[in-house]
């Protein structure tokens, strides 16, 4: 039997009573989330009374045939302890070993005045515990502010598992690269959350990010670019947001040119992938091919089939699937990633992939002929089953996003589903017995830009898809959510559009109990502790307003805080609102014309979004007469791609219909098109009234002879909002909307004056 070990804390921090933990009131009661601002939230809570003092005489109890060293290391961390072996003490943390747990992750807390008790059967299990502690304790242990004598537990009962194995983020390195350092950061916050898998895409068209000793042309070379047009784009931003400024530290001066760039040595990338899994994280490699390889290609002209890479319509040359050579390399690349990442699994990517070179290519005809290949689809799953046979060889689990079930695939494959617009591709694969990693474009593409509906969106999310009988749905093992970085530049960047999102990712892949309001009221305490850990999250959105106001006489601008901590300010002068700006401390009567910019700040300088608030003075719009309106609207259809609404204006329809509302019906069904919906709007009062109109891609509101709302263009889901002053009855109304293909959302509401905003009805439509 081996020995127990007690270690003492010798440095205690000090106590900040103002904070976090809501104390207890009846020993026993079940408690509701919201009396915790625990994220995750556990499967089970039970309050206790009282609360354990973690004091200096507080030992730490384990036994070293266990395991728990990282758990102990955590706890130790958060409540600072010697290694020395003292006299037990009354009052200890101890971390025992639980056989009749059955998830390997799950975890018991046991929390009275006189004993924390930390269950687990893995040691997994027991760090998830610890992050829990973690949770519990006051913000101190974050800022390491140090101090005096004690520590707080409330007394309680916690019993907690994960609802899906994989719980996941990913990050684009190869676009914008990403230091050390702040990978570290990030792992951190992982587990600070309970997500348990970091995918890193560590190649593309853009960057090479990883040493290869075999080949170091590909870093020599593929790791340092000049400036490219997203370089551009987000440098042209940075006027109005100092996040999306190029990060100097990664570039240099070669031959008279500025590059950007930059890679991991294998030795950096070994010790992250510790420093990962030391928190019981698995961080996942992707090398992408056969497509994005222009970095590598550049290096290598004789992998692709006609020698260099260059642009197609959509994507750059890939390499050729028709050579062994390319095979050649591709094994030494991955013996070499495997070296690196001692993960069960390895991402491939194979997605996007430009074929035509391979059908142009003699050496692929012959191959096709020779293994009875029909398409360029089954050579490129030709090239992935055997890249798969590659890395069963070495004991390892191949992964590729959806584009692999193209061309048929095995069904020990591994498939990260993307592609929003093909909602049967998971179902597909979970029937061909294949796991499936739920990773849709909308809602868990991080670089979409967040809005009001973000965080519902993802926490609403359905990991298993409805087609799915239990059984099939065994085959959905989690979720993830990716941050591609062609416009994210800076580290600051990356975290804005991580947190909070990635709060939500977590309760939805750990919790089986959700609940969205709960989760809101537990989402102050996590802002505190994001900033006491130097998080540059985003804050909450401000409302009571929209983007585009009227008012006739005059109007009022009044803001509701979403946290009372935050302070307005405001300019109107056409100047970004600054931490020396005027306060905006109360409601703001507006009677001119004005434009206002308008931020929250939080003590400690984090400035929140800018919102332009234009103020504009009309009369009420007068209603138009209409004999029998008959109800829905007219409707025009356009199968054609189109970059905004107004590429309809000089075509004619493929097919016209009424429409009972301004949405997309299901007989619509091209990939990409355009509609046009027309008619007028029944307004039962006269008012101001707000409109929102949410798009994925671009839509335009008009209303009489006014644009409402401009939300056209190519872009991810995004809601803008306009008032107009109308009087009572009939108005024209006018709806364009656009898909350019990868999904389409569309979905107008209204508000009149301060009251709730709601979907238009079906009533208010005429034709």
């Amino acid at each position: 039997m081996m020995m127990k070990k007690i270690n003492r804390i010798k440095h205690p921090y000090r106590l900040v009573l103002t904070c976090i933990i809501v104390l207890l009131v009846a020993e026993g009661r079940a408690q509701s989330s919201a009396d915790f601002p625990l994220v995750p939230f556990p499967a089970s809570l039970t309050s206790g009374k009282g609360e354990f003092i973690i004091t200096p005489g507080t030992g730490i109890v384990y036994d070293t045939k266990d395991g728990f060293e990282q758990a102990l290391a955590e706890m130790s961390r958060l409540i600072p302890s010697g290694t020395s072996l003292p006299k037990p003490s009354t009052k200890v943390i101890e971390l025992q070993k639980d056989a009749a747990i059955t998830s390997p992750e799950g975890y018991h807390i046991a929390i009275t005045e006189q004993r924390v008790l930390l269950s687990a059967r893995t040691p997994a299990g027991m760090f998830r515990a610890v992050e829990t502690i973690r949770q519990l304790l006051p913000l101190s242990v974050e800022k390491r502010s140090g101090g005096a004598q004690s520590l707080r537990l409330p007394a309680l009962t916690i019993t907690d598992e994960p609802a899906y194995a994989w719980r996941g983020i990913h990050l684009d390195v190869a676009r914008h690269f990403f230091s050390i350092s702040y990978l570290e950061k990030l792992i951190d916050r992982m587990a600070l959350y309970k997500l348990n898998k970091l995918h890193l895409h560590l190649t593309d068209d853009q960057g090479w990010r990883i040493e290869i000793k075999k080949y170091p042309e590909l870093t020599a070379q593929g790791a340092w670019r000049t400036f490219d047009r997203n370089d551009s784009a987000c440098m042209h931003q940075q006027k109005d947001n100092l996040d999306m400024a190029i990060d100097p530290k990664h570039l240099v001066q070669r031959n008279g040119k500025t590059l950007y760039g930059g890679f991991y040595t294998q030795q950096q990338m070994k010790a992250l992938v510790k420093y990962a899994a030391d928190r019981y994280i698995d961080i996942i490699p992707e090398v992408d091919m056969p497509g994005h390889m222009m970095a590598a290609i550049h290096s290598f002209p004789d992998l692709s089939c006609e020698g260099g890479s260059k642009w197609g319509e959509l994507f750059s040359t890939p390499i050729c699937p028709c050579k062994e050579s390319t095979f050649e390399f591709a094994q030494n690349i991955f013996t070499e990633i495997m070296d690196i990442f001692p993960s069960e699994y390895i991402h491939l990517g194979a997605d996007e992939v430009d074929r035509k070179t391979w059908a142009q290519s003699p050496l692929c005809k012959t191959l096709m002929e020779k293994e009875g290949l029909k398409s360029t689809a089954e050579l490129q799953s030709y090239f992935v089953k055997r890249m798969e046979k590659f890395f069963q060889s070495k004991g390892r689990k191949l992964i590729g996003w959806d584009e692999i079930l193209e061309g048929g695939i095995s069904s020990t494959a591994n498939v990260m589903y993307w592609r929003s617009w093909v909602p049967d591709a998971p179902v597909m694969a979970a029937r061909n017995g294949n796991r499936v990693i739920m990773s849709p474009g909308n809602p868990l593409y991080f670089d979409n830009p967040p809005d009001a509906h973000s965080l519902e969106n993802i926490y609403q999310f359905k990991v298993v898809p409805e087609k799915l009988t239990p059984d099939e749905a065994n085959s959905i093992i989690g979720a993830q959510a990716n941050l591609w970085t062609e416009r994210v530049p800076s580290e600051n960047r990356a975290d804005y559009l991580y947190f909070p999102r990635l709060l939500a990712l977590a309760e939805r892949t750990w919790s089986k109990n959700l609940d969205y309001a709960s989760f809101q009221q537990r989402l102050p305490a996590q802002f505190n502790r994001l900033e006491a850990l130097q998080v540059h999250y985003r804050l909450p959105d401000l409302t009571g307003f929209v983007e585009h106001n009227v008012f006739t006489d005059s109007a009022v601008l009044d803001i509701k805080k979403p946290l009372p901590s935050l302070t307005l300010r405001y300019t109107t002068n056409g100047s970004l609102p600054v931490a020396t700006s005027p306060v905006l401390s109360k409601p703001l009567v507006i009677k001119q014309p004005v434009t206002i910019k308008l931020a929250a700040f939080t003590t400690k300088g984090l400035r929140g979004d800018i919102y332009t608030l234009n103020y504009q003075k009309e009369v009420y719009q007068q209603p138009v007469a209409l004999t029998q309106p008959a109800p829905g609207l007219q409707c025009k259809y356009y199968k054609k791609y189109l970059l905004n609404t107004l590429g309809m204006q000089t075509l004619q329809p493929d097919s016209q219909f009424i429409a009972p509302n301004a949405i997309v019906p299901a007989a619509v069904s091209a990939p990409s098109f355009g509609l046009q919906y027309s008619g007028y709007i029944d307004i039962p009062e006269t008012g101001i009234y707000s409109f929102y109109l949410l798009c994925d891609d671009g839509g335009t509101l008009t209303i009489g002879n006014k644009e409402v709302v401009n939300n056209d263009g190519q872009h991810a889901p995004q809601e803008k909002s306009g008032q107009v002053a109308l009087k009572k009855g009939l108005h024209l109304f006018y709806l364009n909307f656009i898909e350019g293909g990868g999904g389409f959302t569309l979905q107008l509401k209204y508000s009149k004056g301060n009251g709730a905003v709601i979907p238009v009805p079906d009533s208010f439509f005429k034709h």
